[in-house]
């Protein structure tokens, strides 16, 4: 993933295994390498930062990249049916849920609908844990908080996931993309790692 990465920042993607062969050959089923689940902004469009084809990634998304029971349960189906050894947690630069909950720290926030209220709840806690500084909150910083938080977060509501790990099956990579420059830069490594 992190030459696919590469060819995207120099801008010589090879788009692989995206042709009518590879179309045929995953029709009868799939084994994808990875599990990424990241947030759905549609700036970081998986298979094409990480230049990867069909079958390559088995992608989750949502806005914030927010645990979730459909997350889990997705996630899990990569890593245990699917057999997928490596999961990817992505957040990136930017990111609006990031915002909107930092937003919401703040004494005099407007109300936010429900559901994106609840659906950017769980990014409360890194708010919380990053400083003030000058009077602001480093929406960056925030956003790194989260993503250590959602790792940590999997693991402790996955039996599957932290089993997967402990035993040497899953490795765990959580990442931060940079619109950009188009970079991924990991932030948390557990477990195989390796790709």
């Amino acid at each position: 993933m992190v030459s696919g990465n590469e060819r995207f920042i120099g801008g010589a993607p090879r788009h692989p295994r995206q042709d009518v062969e590879r179309r045929e050959e995953l029709a009868l089923g799939q084994a994808p390498h990875a599990v990424l689940f990241g947030c759905s902004d549609s700036r970081l469009a998986a298979e094409i930062i990480f230049d990867r084809g069909l079958g390559d990634l088995f992608v989750v998304r949502n806005a914030g990249q927010v645990v979730s029971s459909s997350v889990l349960g997705s996630i899990e189906y990569g890593v245990e049916v699917l057999n997928a050894p490596l999961l990817v947690v992505l957040g990136h630069d930017s990111c609006g849920a990031v915002a909107a909950a930092i937003d919401q720290a703040e004494p005099d926030a407007a109300p936010l609908p429900p559901h994106i209220r609840d659906l950017i709840a769980p990014i409360a806690p890194a708010v919380a844990a990053t400083p003030i500084v000058e009077g602001h909150r480093d929406p960056a910083e925030v956003g790194r908080a989260h993503l250590r938080d959602t790792v940590s977060e999997l693991l402790a509501e996955s039996e599957l996931i932290s089993d997967a790990v402990a035993a040497g099956r899953l490795g765990i990579v959580g990442a931060n993309y940079r619109l950009l420059e188009g970079r991924v830069v990991p932030d948390v490594l557990l477990g195989l790692t390796s790709d």
